[in-house]
């Protein structure tokens, strides 16, 4: 008999989205699906709509309390050997758990990650499917992807053994951003084998301002940061931390860190100096100007001194517009005048 596969659906305020998730389920061509949808304290009518799946389906309700909270409640119900977390705004082609399991079976592996594709919703309420397809392939090391922060998988494309979840941390409840790439990292930190499976059968929306990454930047960047803050806590108590992953994580630091140039000075300098503690000799590739400078000075002054060029160099812009508007309003004014003279 196959074993069981538990589909896990956090829920709140998507009833748009949410009976194409579940429909797509049930439309799997694997046999042994056990479906879990957590209500978390809607106030559209979501209810309404899992009800309407009468038994076909697990639920339970309850007061808002986070997606993650709402994760991890589904797991302590889910009666699975397979998870599959599913954001009740994505959805999956009906093979795909079906070629999952088969393949974490032939390759003996924990976790495998399959490709994906965006579903993008605009603001005038049209939609499109994004004809690129995400397919990073396999890479030689699944943390320091994570760390480094230039690689992520759609919680959609995933499907984890239940041995897999069990023995990682969970779902940080507290987090309020970049929950998927925490959940990731506590999984692999316990050295599962993690597989790419190649094909397309996975579907993940990008629309308006539902999500904390498109409403509030800060507070994502700061989750991000987070996130790396427990990851490098987490490798030091391993006794894991090498050089490798220390640089993975100050180019995870740098590349959040460019949005703090401008947004909060300090906070960008802490960035910074975060990256140099982890990689006392840290360097970057720019231009020729930067990295002389970085030669000489290192990377701290080379990247303060570029801030300060390109802030200098937009006030500059800036005063030669005025400067412009001002030469043009002078010569309105002189040709008014002549003509003025003309005229008398």
């Amino acid at each position: 008999m196959e074993k069981l596969v538990s589909v896990i659906i956090p829920c709140f305020n998507a009833a748009r989205w949410l009976r194409e998730a579940i429909d797509s389920c049930l439309q799997q061509t694997y046999p042994r699906i056990e479906i879990i949808v957590i209500d978390d304290g809607s106030t559209d009518n979501c209810l309404e709509i899992i009800k309407s799946y009468e038994d076909k389906i697990i639920w339970e309700t309850g007061p808002n309390r986070g997606g993650n909270r709402a994760r991890n409640r589904g797991f302590a119900l889910s009666q699975g050997e397979y998870i599959q977390y599913l954001d009740a705004d994505d959805y999956m082609l009906p093979e795909k758990i079906e070629k999952q399991v088969l393949f974490l079976e032939k390759t003996g592996a924990d976790v495998v990650y399959g490709d994906w594709k965006y579903k993008r919703h605009l603001p005038d309420g049209t939609s499109f499917l994004e004809a690129r397809e995400f397919s990073s392939g396999p890479k030689e090391d699944i943390l320091e992807s994570l760390l480094s922060d230039h690689w992520w998988v759609a919680p959609v494309a995933l499907l984890f053994t239940r041995a897999a979840v069990d023995n990682c941390s969970g779902w940080d409840e507290s987090l309020k951003g970049a929950q998927d790439r925490d959940f990731f990292i506590s999984v692999v930190m316990n050295d599962p084998k993690v597989v790419h499976q190649p094909g397309c059968d996975s579907f993940y929306r990008k629309h308006g301002n539902t999500t904390v990454s498109s409403s509030n930047k800060r507070l994502l960047l700061e989750s991000h940061f987070l996130v790396m803050e427990k990851a490098e806590v987490k490798l030091v108590q391993l006794d894991k931390l090498s050089n490798r992953y220390r640089q993975a994580l100050a180019q995870g630091y740098l590349l959040k860190s460019r949005y703090y140039k401008y947004l909060d000075y300090s906070r960008y300098v802490w960035v910074l100096r975060k990256i140099l503690f982890l990689c006392p000799e840290f360097k970057v590739e720019g231009s020729a100007a930067y990295n002389l400078i970085q030669r000489i000075s290192g990377f701290l002054i080379a990247e303060i001194i570029l801030r300060a060029t390109i802030q200098l160099t937009k006030r500059l812009k800036i005063i030669l517009k005025l400067f412009q508007k001002i030469r043009y309003r002078i010569k309105m004014a002189k040709g008014l005048a002549f003509s003025a003279r003309l005229q008398r």
